[in-house]
């Protein structure tokens, strides 16, 4: 096992990532931003560096400063978390070549699953269903594009080899707008992506949104832990989700989960990663890979009973997976509500100081938050200031925890979505269980403010 860890982020995970860490009896390096400097993360830390001012180009995407962080405080292993540099492979490899531990997949995994054309290709290698579609990147002949538009069947969508959180993607209904759109498609994705390769899919009309979450050593050992459905979206962002997914078939879900971890042994993939699928009349349709630790990881922890943090950790360092297939179970269900600083129905960003925080408790329930009474969120990042994660025997026992949980939670000083969240679950269709992708931006235009 390591000794010391740099954790290369912020916010809720940097302290989730800073909790596995003293669990296992490994020291803990913060890196922070001028504008994190009061982080409780960075409060508790044994040590602590910052590595530039609040703009994230000049501190937590600033490779330098961080593998100079590692360095000076003689870290073994850097953990870059979710976001920033955490599924880039250029900063992978730089991590080992300057001799310290990725704590993720091998920088040749992370450029194949990073290129969605590719990602789709080694996944029809290994047998994973995928979105019928172009069986690479889209040609520049506009005949040969409408040809295979007319194989595949409108409408269509079009979508950047590169692109990823719900950027770079343009849906097509008619052969009339088909050129126009992947010509703009192309240019948007050169410009946000540096890369302007683009490529086509059937697009589904109605589908759920459910991803596998999958754990891997360097011993060709890998399992899959259940899944989860998060299909609660807007604008392709997350909101909520939770573990299992209603209303799926048993069987199916260990079919694919079994798919899923055929394919990682064949790639040889190491750490944690989640296979994001599209699902729609009980079919399962593979649409990208994340090859880190994400969001939504605690439902997933919750049902199972594994650390995936810890497990991370555990696999950089040389060891085996501690459990085999067998030994994984699915018990009861869980429910995770995003908290984001932001207006619960207009969306604008809220940062400022929090001058009340009460989080709930009680049986079941856990909050991953990095936030207390008189911080001050920074305008700087992403929204979201934690989670709020319940689990039950059942899902209608988990729905009922997440109500009483979101009405003991009080957050002032700033706006949250934590009245969006009290709203949705009283929804009756939400309740029932087993809504699409577009079910919230379609609820929430029924209940504009």
């Amino acid at each position: 096992m390591f000794k010391k860890i740099l954790i290369a982020n912020r916010g809720e995970i940097a302290l989730r990532i800073q909790r596995a860490c003293r669990e296992l009896g490994v020291r803990a390096v913060m890196v922070y931003s001028e504008a994190d400097r009061d982080a409780k993360y960075v409060r508790l830390a044994e040590e602590a560096v910052c590595i530039g001012p609040a703009a994230s180009n000049l501190s937590y995407l600033n490779m330098p400063a961080i593998i100079s962080a590692a360095e000076v405080t003689d870290a073994e292993a850097i953990h870059p978390g979710y976001g920033f540099l955490s599924e880039n492979a250029d900063f992978a490899e730089r991590v080992e070549k300057s001799g310290f531990q990725f704590i993720g997949p091998t920088p040749e995994s992370i450029r194949i699953m990073g290129d969605k054309v590719s990602a789709k290709q080694a996944m029809i290698r290994a047998g994973v269903p995928c979105v019928p579609g172009s069986e690479g990147e889209l040609p520049d002949d506009p005949a040969l594009v409408r040809k295979i538009a007319k194989s595949v069947g409108y409408p269509v969508i079009i979508k950047a080899a590169g692109g990823g959180g719900g950027r770079g993607m343009r849906v097509v209904h008619t052969e009339a707008a088909l050129i126009n759109a992947v010509a703009m498609t192309k240019a948007e994705a050169g410009a946000a992506f540096g890369n302007p390769a683009v490529y086509m899919e059937k697009f589904l009309q109605n589908p759920r949104h459910i991803e596998i979450q999958i754990l891997a050593d360097t011993f060709k050992n890998a399992v899959y832990l259940g899944e989860r459905d998060c299909s609660m979206q807007r604008r392709h962002q997350k909101i909520l989700e939770e573990a299992p997914a209603p209303g799926i078939n048993r069987k199916l879900i260990e079919r694919i989960g079994e798919r899923c971890v055929s394919a990682c042994k064949k790639m040889g993939y190491r750490g944690a990663g989640t296979f994001e699928f599209l699902y729609e009349a009980g079919e399962f349709y593979f649409i990208e890979m994340n090859t880190r630790v994400q969001v939504e990881h605690p439902v997933t922890e919750m049902i199972t009973g594994v650390d995936i943090v810890k497990t991370q950790i555990m696999v950089a360092a040389g060891e085996k997976l501690p459990f085999t297939q067998r030994q994984i179970t699915i018990s009861g269900h869980a429910i995770e509500c995003r908290i984001n600083a932001e207006d619960p129905f207009k969306f604008t960003p809220s940062p400022g100081r929090i001058t009340t925080w009460h989080a709930p408790g009680g049986p079941g329930v856990r909050v991953d938050s990095h936030i207390y009474s008189n911080y001050f969120v920074p305008p700087y990042y992403d929204s979201m200031i934690g989670k709020l994660i319940v689990h039950g025997d059942t899902r209608e026992q988990a729905l009922a925890r997440m109500r009483t949980a979101l009405l003991e939670t009080a957050v002032e000083g700033i706006s949250t979505n934590i009245p969006l969240h009290r709203e949705l679950m009283v929804d009756s269709k939400f309740m029932a269980g087993g809504t699409n992708i577009h079910y919230l931006e379609h609820w929430l235009e029924q209940h504009k403010r």
